[in-house]
């Protein structure tokens, strides 16, 4: 029985491809042969590794208009931003290439001439990742690149809803020279993440919703297989009284809706002080205003369509909620009636925490303006919430924001900015939000095992 999987182009509703599709059988085959083949990988000088992900780069940047193009096609997000977000993997992959090797490089940390002592970074061996669509060139190589420079074989499973994105890095990486057995693609839906959650895996590295990432930490508990989360946010920006309301307004709007505000950190809650609520929402809402929303392969495009049809129902629930429990809706709250998954750009003024909207995450074009009354407020509001992922501040005073962000519990924190990842930083979060982290030389060594030499001299 052959196995494939359709893709559909979430902005027309048209069938854009079908691909062969992975069946149980299938990813025990290609776990066994990322096992054969991970030790002679580890094995490779550093310099040959760093060389071919330095190849796969180049081919990124030579590829980029056909590359966001398919991304485009199959998520619906605007062709200038599919554009970033390959730019912006660059610049990642640069990174991981000028720190890799020093970050799992062997540590001295005593030696007193009879006895020395040292770290050695193994690589954990098989490593499963389970990825996601919304930004799967960043999110995938925030995996993929530092394992397979760090030694490990990958067994690397798109989102179904980005999966011809999917096919496209793993092409590219086997071009690069990364060998096939080594790096390996396993294609589906959620039957074939189970399957691969079944294989002898030496860590798991998942990228997406809270349930599914509980799911996967009960499966694997057992074994106790190294696990990583990223899951999902709530993520608030409070704007303070001496901000500057339209500076902070033309950020958050950005931040709430860039993506069509599918992105684990996107604003998805803002709490304005009182004196400034009024001539922030005007700037806000002149803002939004100014979002073309359309075709995803139009340049002047801002606001894409939905990824997954059944989102549209978790927005129409939060608007239908927020204005049942009398919030005021300023604009949007609706799909678009055209064929496709598409929402119109929403806001809403007078909201609190009895409403889902500012409680469970939406990831939609959807944001919630809630009025409060000085800094206590506003961070106790800020820590409602199962999440941590991350949490910001508009304010003119450094020192303020450092004392505000320093209550908030969230993994990541912006002063007079949102919405932003560098590959530098730890990315992590608090509660549900998720396990470990990616990113910086702490998400390097995340891919390798410590090891501890004890040696005597004779």
């Amino acid at each position: 029985m052959s196995h494939r999987l359709e893709i559909h182009n979430p902005a027309t509703g048209r069938r854009l491809a079908d691909v062969a599709a992975d069946s149980p059988a299938s990813v025990a085959l290609k776990a066994t042969a990322a096992r054969a083949a991970q030790p002679g990988w580890a094995a490779t000088p550093m310099t040959e590794r760093l060389s071919a992900i330095g190849r796969f780069r180049t081919s990124l940047a030579a590829g980029i208009e056909t590359l966001a193009t398919t991304l485009t096609q199959e998520v619906g997000k605007p062709i200038s931003q599919s554009r970033n977000e390959i730019n912006g993997v660059l610049t990642r992959i640069d990174f991981f290439l000028e720190q890799t090797e020093a970050a799992i490089g062997d540590e001295h940390v005593f030696d007193d001439g009879a006895m020395r002592e040292q770290i050695s970074h193994v690589p954990l061996g098989v490593v499963g990742n389970i990825s996601a669509w919304n930004y799967p060139y960043l999110v995938g190589c925030n995996v993929i690149v530092p394992a397979l420079l760090t030694g490990n074989a990958v067994l690397y499973k798109p989102s179904e809803y980005a999966a011809l994105t999917g096919l496209h890095i793993t092409r590219l990486l086997h071009e690069a020279g990364i060998p096939g057995d080594v790096m390996q693609a396993v294609i589906g839906a959620a039957d074939v993440g189970t399957a691969l959650l079944e294989q002898p895996l030496d860590g798991l590295f998942f990228t997406g919703s809270h349930a599914t990432g509980v799911r996967i930490a009960q499966a694997l508990a057992p074994r106790l297989v190294k696990l990583q989360l990223e899951l999902g946010g709530k993520d608030p920006v409070y704007v303070r009284a001496d901000a500057d309301p339209k500076i902070a307004a033309e950020s958050l709007a950005d931040g709430a809706m860039y993506n069509t505000g599918q992105s684990c950190c996107s604003v998805e809650r803002i709490y304005v002080h009182a004196s400034l609520h009024d001539a922030f929402v005007e700037h806000f809402m002149a803002t939004v205003a100014g979002f073309r929303q359309g075709d995803p392969m139009a340049d002047d495009t801002y606001i894409g369509a939905i990824t997954r049809a059944p989102q549209l129902d978790v927005l129409d629930a939060q608007v239908a909620d927020a204005s049942a429990r009398g919030a005021t809706l300023r604009c949007g709250g609706k799909r678009l009636p055209q064929p496709g998954n598409w929402y119109a750009p929403t806001v809403f003024t007078e909201v609190d925490h009895t409403m889902a909207l500012m409680r469970e995450e939406s990831f939609g074009p959807i944001i919630g303006i809630q009025k409060v009354s000085g800094d206590d407020e506003a961070v106790a509001l800020m820590n409602d919430t199962r999440y941590g992922l991350t949490a910001g501040v508009f304010t003119r005073d450094e020192a303020s924001a450092h004392a505000l962000l320093s209550r908030v519990k969230a993994g990541t924190v912006y002063w007079n900015c949102c919405d932003r990842v560098s590959p530098r930083l730890p990315w992590s979060g608090h509660g549900d939000s998720g396990l470990g982290l990616t990113l910086s030389t702490h998400g390097i060594q995340a891919f390798t095992r410590p090891k501890a030499w004890h040696l005597r001299r004779p």
